[in-house]
C-alpha cells in the first residue's frame, strides 16, 4: 500500500508537505503524490503549497506532470527554518478545488530613504555613480533596498552609513510613495525616514556613488540638480510630524 506524503495543513484549507520528508527518489514521489492528491481531494483540501528543495530538483518535472505550477523560488531564512536555513527551493501549488484561490507571491519592492539634516541645515545628499545613458547628475537622499527580515529603522541606518559613512539615529518616519509598474512587473514601496546624524565625517562608497556631500537644505530645495519628487520628500520629512518609534513599535 502507498504511503501519503508527510504533509501540515494551514486554516485555509491547504496543505504544505513536509519538504525535508519528501521521497528523493522520482518515481517514489510520483505514487506517493498520486496518492496524496487523490486522498486531500477526498477530504475537502482546496489547495497544495509544495515546497522543493534545490537538492530535490527532480522531483520539479513529475510535480508538473501532476498538475502543479510555479509560485516562485526563494533561499530559507535562517530565523524561520532551524536546520534548513540557506536552502534554495522552489514553491509549486495545486488547486484542489476548482477556483480556489492561492494568493500570489510578493508584489512589491520595499526601499528606504533617509533624510539626515545636522546642525548648520546641511542635508547630507549623493550623486549615483550608475544613470541612465544622457542623464545628467543629480542629488538624492542616501537610501535603498530593505533587505528580507530587516525593519525599516534599520534599513535607513544601514544604508545612510554604507553609502556616506555618516553613523545616524532614527527620529520619525516622514512619508512613503506608493508606485506601480517599478520593475519586472513589480510595485515599489519607497519609505523616507528623518535621521540625526551622529557624526559627520564622509565616506563614500565608491563603487556606487560619485559624490556625496552635506549640501544647505535651502539650496537643495531649489536645485536644478534634484528632482521634485525628491524635493518633496524632503520638505514632508522638514515639515511634518511624522510618525515616531514608540516602546512596542516593529518599523
Amino acid at each position: 500500500m502507498t504511503t501519503l506524503l508527510e504533509a501540515t495543513t494551514n486554516p485555509f484549507g491547504g496543505i504544505i508537505p513536509n519538504p525535508a520528508a519528501l521521497p528523493p527518489d522520482p518515481h517514489d514521489f510520483r505514487d506517493k503524490l498520486a496518492q496524496s492528491l487523490s486522498d486531500w481531494k477526498d477530504q475537502g483540501y482546496k489547495a497544495v503549497w509544495l515546497e522543493v528543495p534545490i537538492g530535490l530538483s527532480a522531483l520539479v518535472p513529475v510535480a508538473v506532470a501532476a498538475g502543479f505550477s510555479f509560485h516562485h523560488s526563494g533561499e530559507r531564512p535562517n530565523q524561520y527554518s532551524p536546520g534548513m536555513e540557506g536552502d534554495q527551493y522552489l514553491m509549486m501549488t495545486l488547486q484542489l478545488e476548482p477556483g480556489a484561490f492561492i494568493p500570489p507571491f510578493a508584489t512589491h519592492y520595499i526601499g528606504i530613504g533617509g533624510v539626515v539634516l545636522n546642525a548648520e541645515k546641511e542635508l547630507l545628499v549623493v550623486c549615483e555613480r550608475h544613470r541612465n545613458p544622457g542623464q545628467p547628475p543629480f542629488y538624492k537622499l542616501p537610501g535603498g533596498a530593505v533587505h528580507p527580515g530587516e525593519h525599516l529603522v534599520d534599513a535607513a541606518i544601514r544604508e545612510v552609513l554604507e553609502e556616506t559613512g555618516v553613523h545616524t539615529q532614527f527620529e520619525l518616519l516622514a512619508c512613503f510613495r506608493h508606485w506601480h509598474g517599478y520593475r519586472y512587473g513589480k510595485s515599489d514601496i519607497y519609505f523616507v525616514c528623518r535621521l540625526s546624524p551622529l557624526s559627520s565625517e564622509i565616506t563614500m562608497q565608491e563603487e556606487e556613488i560619485e559624490e556625496c556631500l552635506w549640501m544647505p537644505v535651502d539650496d537643495y530645495l531649489i536645485s536644478e540638480a534634484t528632482s521634485i519628487f525628491n524635493r518633496r520628500i524632503v520638505r514632508a520629512a522638514l515639515e511634518h510630524p511624522g510618525i515616531v518609534r514608540g516602546k512596542s513599535s516593529r518599523i
